[in-house]
């Protein structure tokens, strides 16, 4: 993998200790988001996640709680997001008075 000595190299430039540094779980994290949510919410929820960790105290713990905490939001991001169905999207059928004809208390509306 070419990418193995780039992230030895970035993690010796930036500090951050290697053993830290889970790359199938962050690529899973970025996968769940780019399918769940859009594409370019990937490499974002990467960076918020490791943020989360350095905030928490870091170290290979909070990375884990970050992810994890992370890709469950983004695993079920398109349920959190769908609509639901409601009045808004409900057919209303209009009487020929122009009144809602389900909604009993609109049938004498001409009448208040």
């Amino acid at each position: 993998m070419t990418m193995d000595p780039w992230i030895v190299t970035l993690c010796e430039q930036l500090g951050v200790p290697i053993d830290d540094v889970d790359v199938s779980a962050i690529l899973d994290l970025a996968k769940e988001a780019a399918h769940n949510v859009e594409r370019p919410a990937a490499p974002v929820t990467t960076f918020i996640a490791g943020y989360a960790a350095a905030l928490s105290g870091g170290g290979s713990a909070a990375v884990d709680a970050a992810i994890e905490q992370a890709a469950v939001l983004a695993t079920g991001w398109p349920e959190r997001v769908a609509p639901t169905a409601g009045p808004a999207d409900a057919t209303v059928t209009l009487d020929s008075t122009g009144n809602d004809s389900t909604d009993p208390s609109a049938s004498n509306s001409a009448e208040r």
